[in-house]
C-alpha cells in the first residue's frame, strides 16, 4: 500500500512533532508500505521521509519544478516526479496513494485535508483519511468542524469520512482496518439522524 502524507515543512516546531512524524515513517516502512509525499527535506514531511528511509522503505516524491532548488528536496527518494503546478502535484499524490495521513501543518496542510475530504464526500475517491493529532494539534480545527455541523453548514455524517488518532500506531491500525465503500457519487445527508 502507498500512503500519502501531508504535513508541515517548518524547521521551527517543538521536537515532539518531528519525533512522532519520524516514528510514523519508520512504522510505515516496517509494515511494508510505501510513502508518497511532497518531496521536502524539512519539517514533518522530511521527518517522515527520514523514518521511511532509515528502514529501507519506498519513497515517491512528487514535487513542483519550482521547488527544485539546492537544499530543499529530500535526497533519498526511490522515485521523483516533477510537476508544473501545486494542483498537479496534489492530483498525482492522490492518484498514486491508497490512503492519506494528515500530520500537523499550516495552511497548505489544511487545504490538502479539506480537498481530500470534499472529494471523498462527493464520491470521487474512497481512500482512508486519518489525522495524526500529535499534541492535540487539530483540536481547534475539530471544534470548528463541530460548530460547522451544529449550525447545519455541513452534515454530521462527514465525521465518518475521516478518523482522528493520537499516535502513529493508531494511524496505521486505522488504515489497516479501513474498508472502502463502493458506489457512485453520493450526497451525504443527516436525514437519518
Amino acid at each position: 500500500m502507498n500512503i500519502c502524507i501531508c504535513g508541515a515543512s517548518s524547521r521551527t516546531l517543538d521536537s515532539v512533532y518531528y519525533e512522532q512524524a519520524e516514528l510514523f515513517g519508520r512504522l510505515l516502512a516496517q509494515a511494508g508500505h510505501g510513502l508518497v509525499f511532497g518531496g521536502g527535506k524539512e519539517g514533518l514531511m522530511g521527518a517522515v521521509a527520514r523514518g521511511v528511509h532509515s528502514q529501507g522503505g519506498r519513497i515517491l516524491s512528487i514535487v513542483p519544478k519550482f521547488f527544485d532548488e539546492p537544499d530543499i528536496l529530500f535526497e533519498h527518494c526511490t522515485e521523483t516526479i516533477f510537476t508544473e503546478t501545486l494542483r498537479e502535484r496534489k492530483q498525482l499524490m492522490e492518484e498514486k496513494s491508497d490512503a492519506i495521513v494528515i500530520l500537523p501543518g499550516g495552511i497548505g496542510t489544511y487545504e490538502e485535508f479539506f480537498e481530500m475530504l470534499t472529494l471523498k464526500q462527493l464520491g470521487r475517491h474512497d481512500r482512508a483519511i486519518v489525522i495524526l493529532n500529535t499534541e492535540s494539534y487539530f483540536a481547534p480545527m475539530q471544534a470548528l468542524l463541530d460548530s460547522t455541523a451544529e449550525k447545519s453548514f455541513m452534515s454530521k455524517a462527514c465525521f465518518g469520512l475521516y478518523s482522528i488518532v493520537d499516535t502513529p500506531e493508531q494511524a496505521l491500525a486505522y488504515i489497516k482496518s479501513y474498508t472502502p465503500t463502493t458506489g457512485n457519487i453520493r450526497r451525504i445527508t443527516d436525514y437519518n439522524k
